[in-house]
């Protein structure tokens, strides 16, 4: 998969990956899932993000702390 809408910028969420354009990071998605969200219950909380985003933000490779 690409993930063209995940982005790295140092200067943004201390360099973790985010949704482009937004402060929503990677591993804020994932672990909303992990907790038992649903792809719909993030769409609905944050209606903003396209479809596309979240589903690049669930595939993406978990981080490393």
């Amino acid at each position: 998969m690409e993930f063209s809408r995940i982005v790295i910028d140092p200067s943004i969420c201390a360099g973790k990956p985010h949704i482009l354009g937004t402060r929503l990071t990677v591993d804020l998605l994932q672990g909303q899932l992990a907790t038992g969200w649903g792809r719909e219950n993030i769409l609905e909380t944050y209606p903003y993000l396209t479809a596309e985003e979240v589903d690049q933000a669930l595939a993406y490779p978990p981080t490393q702390a």
